[in-house]
C-alpha cells in the first residue's frame, strides 16, 4: 500500500510543469558555471591565488573536474533550497487549494501514511536534484577540464590528491541530500499549514535566506544560538575539504540536521491529524 501511494504521489509531482522548473534550472546553473570557468577560470584562480603564489609552487591542472565541482557544490545551499521548497510546498497545500482532501481522505489510508507518502515522494525529487547535479558537474568537468588534485583554500591552504577525492565528494553529495531532506520537511511542514502553496514556497526561501542573514550579520548577539540552528549547518558538506580535525565536527552537524527533520515532521503530522479538511 505504501509504495503504491508513493508511486501515486511521485505521479502527481511529475505531471506538474513547475517540477522540472528545477531540473532545468540545475542543468543551467551548471553549465554556466562549467563554460564560466573554461572561458576565465584563469583570471579567476589567479585572484584567488594572489595572496600565497609566492610562498607556493603550483604545477599540474589545478582547474580540473575537482575543483569545479567543488565550486558547484557552494549552489547547494544557496539556489538547490528554492528548487526543493518549489516542489516541497505544494505537497499538501496544493491538495488544499485544489480541493481534493476529502476526496483522497475517501480511501481507507491513515493521513499519517499520507503525509509519509507524499513526504517521501518529495524527497526522492531532492535527491535527483542533487543526483543530477553531481553527475553533471563531475561529468561535463571530466571532459572540459579533466582529472587532477583539488586546491582547497580557505583561511589555510589544502591539498587533496586525486585517489583522495571519491569518498568526499561522495560524503560531501551525500550531505547535500541530508540538507536538502531538512529543506524539504521545513517546506512541508509549512505546506501542511496553508491552502495556498506559494505561502510555504516564499516562507521557506525567506525563512532559510533570513535566518542565515541575521544569524551572520548579529553573530556576535546570536553567537550561542547559531550552532543550534539548522542554516548554520547547510555548508557543512565543505567539512570533507577539510583536515581531520574538521570531519571531526561532521557529526554534530549531522545530528543537527536530522533532528530538525524529525522535528518538522512531527509537527506537520501533529497539525494534519487535527486539521479540519474543509475542502
Amino acid at each position: 500500500m505504501m509504495i503504491k501511494l508513493i508511486s501515486i504521489e511521485l505521479f502527481k509531482i511529475f505531471s506538474k510543469p513547475r517540477t522540472y522548473i528545477g531540473f532545468g534550472a540545475i542543468i543551467i546553473i551548471v553549465l554556466a558555471l562549467e563554460f564560466g570557468i573554461l572561458l576565465q577560470g584563469d583570471n579567476i584562480m589567479g585572484i584567488i591565488i594572489a595572496n600565497i603564489k609566492d610562498r607556493f609552487m603550483f604545477e599540474g591542472n589545478i582547474i580540473n573536474l575537482y575543483l569545479v565541482s567543488y565550486v558547484i557544490l557552494n549552489t547547494l545551499w544557496v539556489h538547490v533550497p528554492i528548487l526543493v521548497a518549489l516542489v516541497a510546498g505544494d505537497l499538501l497545500a496544493g491538495e488544499a487549494n485544489a480541493g481534493t482532501f476529502r476526496l483522497i481522505l475517501t480511501r481507507p489510508i491513515s493521513r499519517v501514511k499520507l503525509v509519509f507518502a507524499k513526504f517521501i515522494a518529495g524527497w526522492i525529487y531532492a535527491v535527483m536534484l542533487v543526483i543530477l547535479m553531481a553527475i553533471l558537474s563531475i561529468g561535463i568537468g571530466k571532459i572540459l577540464f579533466g582529472a587532477g588534485d583539488l586546491l582547497v583554500v580557505t583561511n589555510k591552504v589544502n591539498v587533496f590528491s586525486s585517489d583522495d577525492l571519491l569518498w568526499r565528494f561522495a560524503g560531501a553529495y551525500a550531505y547535500g541530500i541530508l540538507s536538502m531532506t531538512t529543506v524539504a520537511a521545513l517546506s512541508f511542514m509549512l505546506s501542511s499549514m496553508a491552502d495556498n502553496s506559494i505561502g510555504p514556497i516564499i516562507g521557506t526561501v525567506a525563512g532559510i535566506v533570513g535566518i542565515t542573514i541575521i544569524s551572520t550579520v548579529g553573530a556576535s548577539l546570536l553567537g550561542p544560538v547559531n550552532k543550534y540552528i539548522f542554516t548554520s549547518y547547510l555548508p557543512s558538506w565543505q567539512l570533507f575539504f577539510q583536515t581531520d580535525s574538521g570531519l571531526a565536527s561532521l557529526g554534530h552537524a549531522v545530528l543537527i540536521q536530522l533532528i530538525y527533520i524529525v522535528g518538522f515532521m512531527g509537527i506537520t503530522i501533529w497539525y494534519f491529524r487535527k486539521k479540519d479538511i474543509l475542502s
